[in-house]
């Protein structure tokens, strides 16, 4: 497995205790800063990404969206979010990815045992009566991850947003083989 910093690691290349100097788990993450700015130089890149492309994918620690989809640093624009569902926030991303940065692809990966297929909009409810205030977004669980992937090309494909939906395909990680499953559209 690789690491996006070079610090020390431990099994399976997580990162190890003893690269915090604080103990905790941002320490750790600080003290991974520092390893790698010191190593760092200015790649003389701008924010337009090499292929012109936007990845849409759930935020989940086990997809490592680079390595598995042999992405190099400014190949690409990344979105994540839970479930990696094209929500309101993600068509305003895309958006900005495509008419000020130059993107013309769009790649939707959802995943297997997905934790947005364990949920329900039963969560907004819960939400709210613990906080006192209903949250304004939708949950956007789902049962089916290659009918959610449909259901986000769509959303990508019928946005007045954006100006490139010719070129949208969406897939299934596999968590446990780490392939890509292409959803048909249809």
């Amino acid at each position: 497995m690789t690491t996006s910093a070079s610090v020390p690691t431990g099994p399976e290349g997580a990162i190890s205790a003893g690269a915090a100097t604080d103990g905790s788990v941002i320490g750790r993450l600080v003290a991974a800063n520092e390893t790698y700015a010191d190593a760092f130089t200015d790649p003389g890149m701008d924010a337009r990404p090499v292929l012109q492309v936007a990845v849409v994918a759930c935020m989940d620690a086990r997809l490592d969206l680079h390595a598995a989809l042999g992405l190099r640093l400014g190949d690409c624009h990344t979105l994540r979010n839970a479930g990696g569902v094209v929500t309101d926030d993600v068509i305003r991303s895309l958006a900005i990815s495509q008419r000020a940065l130059g993107t013309r692809r769009v790649v939707l990966i959802h995943h297997t045992n997905c934790g947005m297929q364990t949920i329900t909009e039963d969560f907004r409810h819960d939400l709210e009566m613990e906080v006192g205030q209903r949250p304004s977004w939708a949950v956007e669980a789902f049962k089916d991850a290659d009918q959610d992937v449909r259901q986000s090309m769509q959303r990508v494909r019928t946005s007045p947003f954006l100006p490139h939906t010719d070129d949208v395909r969406g897939f299934v990680f596999d968590v446990r083989t780490g392939r890509l499953r292409e959803i048909d559209p249809a």
